[in-house]
């Protein structure tokens, strides 16, 4: 692979998922009243709810929709895996979504997005992940990918396990972000030992 696709590829990944863990304690933090474990993650973007804040929760989820497909082009450059790219470009088109049609300006379109291109899309994009990756990260991948279908599931029907829905909402989704952020290490990380190794 490219050296400095891969890197790319890596710091949009990595950056994407820093701002929007930012996006939501700083939405969490001026939303007067919010319940971490009874809201949704989703609330904080409610202009009915939140009001003017909506636009800080909104604007960070929109930009990891877009960090996503940027850094799905610049895997696709470097592993020509179509399969792969895909699922990436649907998710972050999903992310994109949920933050244009909040929850007040559109709900069916909201949680259609919400659903198909975030979750299915994304538990999808990281088990799939674990084959441009080496061990124990694959392995934790999968795992990810696991969580995030099994919380996913869980929050659909209804079953929360005493984490409440935004406690079980946040389990599937920090799964994502967490995966986002060792991926996009793991690419910079190759980047410089490739580097390092061809200097050498």
């Amino acid at each position: 692979m490219n050296y400095d696709n891969k890197k790319i590829a890596g710091l949009l990944f990595f950056v994407g998922a820093v701002q929007y863990v930012l996006g939501i304690v700083i939405s969490e933090a001026v939303y007067s009243g919010y319940s971490v474990g009874q809201q949704m993650v989703s609330d904080l973007g409610d202009w009915n709810l939140a009001g003017n804040h909506a636009a800080i929760w909104n604007t960070s989820v929109i930009l990891l929709g877009l960090f996503v497909i940027a850094g799905a082009y610049y895997i696709q450059r470097g592993f020509r895996k179509r399969l792969f790219t895909s699922l990436l470009v649907v998710n972050g088109v999903g992310w994109i979504g949920i933050g244009v049609f909040a929850l007040n300006i559109s709900s069916s379109l909201h949680n259609i997005f919400g659903l198909v291109g975030t979750f299915v899309f994304g538990w999808a994009s990281v088990i799939v992940s674990y084959k441009f990756q080496k061990s124990p990260l694959s392995y934790l991948s999968v795992i990810f990918g696991a969580v995030m279908l099994v919380a996913g599931i869980l929050l659909e029907s209804g079953f929360y396990l005493g984490l409440g829905l935004g406690g079980m909402q946040r389990l599937a989704i920090y799964s994502f972000l967490f995966w986002m952020l060792g991926f996009g290490a793991y690419l910079i990380g190759e980047s410089s030992n490739t580097a390092l190794t061809s200097k050498a």
